[in-house]
């Protein structure tokens, strides 16, 4: 995604001014979701008129959407830098990366509160666009963060690509059940340990299943 030369305008700001706009338009949009943010309370927020705001952002779509491409641009980045690429563990990084999200998620709350909204997000004006940035995000994160595990723990005869699969349906699928669980909670009103004792819980299931018998 070229969110850079597409934005350049907003990006020619300084950083405390692109950090006033940035937050005020997170906190509309993930207090109230797309349809019913208003870019006057952005603007007022922001301390800035409608038309500046139009001037780095073409319509009220081109700012949500491209409020979720920087945000997964900045976490991929953050993640990727932070990453144990020698753990070639497949269940290690899971829960590693699981961790780096939710240590960048403490840091940015009103991110968190954004991004925790989109899957919920049925503006038909916006629904296929991120639908479609989704599919994208877990191609080229899948790919990057799972291509090069470890294939020798796995038991002798199973068909790796679909128990990687498997695991990837389980884990993204208890990702989304915590979302669904803290909507509407702050970052600091989640209980972190209980999550990822129940995460422990499936990984060491999802193990059994597929490893071989540790000695």
């Amino acid at each position: 995604m070229e969110v850079n030369s597409i934005f350049s305008k907003f990006f020619n700001l300084d950083a405390e001014k692109q950090d006033i706009i940035l937050n005020a338009a997170t906190k509309e949009f993930a207090q109230k979701g797309y349809r019913s943010a208003s870019t006057n309370e952005i603007v007022k927020e922001a301390g800035i008129s409608k038309g500046l705001l139009f001037h780095y952002f073409n319509s009220k779509k081109d700012l949500y959407l491209f409020l979720y491409d920087h945000f997964i641009e900045m976490f991929l980045e953050k993640i990727y830098a932070n990453i144990d690429w020698d753990e070639k563990d497949i269940f290690i990084r899971y829960r590693h990366i699981a961790v780096l999200k939710m240590e960048l998620f403490q840091k940015y709350p009103e991110i968190f509160n954004f991004i925790k909204m989109v899957p919920t997000e049925d503006a038909p004006e916006v629904k296929q666009d991120l639908e479609n940035r989704n599919k994208e995000f877990i191609n080229s994160s899948y790919s990057k963060m799972f291509g090069d595990i470890d294939f020798s723990k796995f038991k002798e005869g199973i068909d790796i690509q679909k128990a990687i699969q498997i695991i990837y349906w389980t884990m993204e699928g208890f990702a989304y059940q915590q979302q669904e669980k803290v909507l509407g909670l702050n970052v600091d009103e989640i209980n972190l340990d209980e999550v990822f004792s129940q995460m422990d819980e499936y990984i060491e299931i999802l193990k059994a299943s597929f490893y071989k018998e540790r000695s």
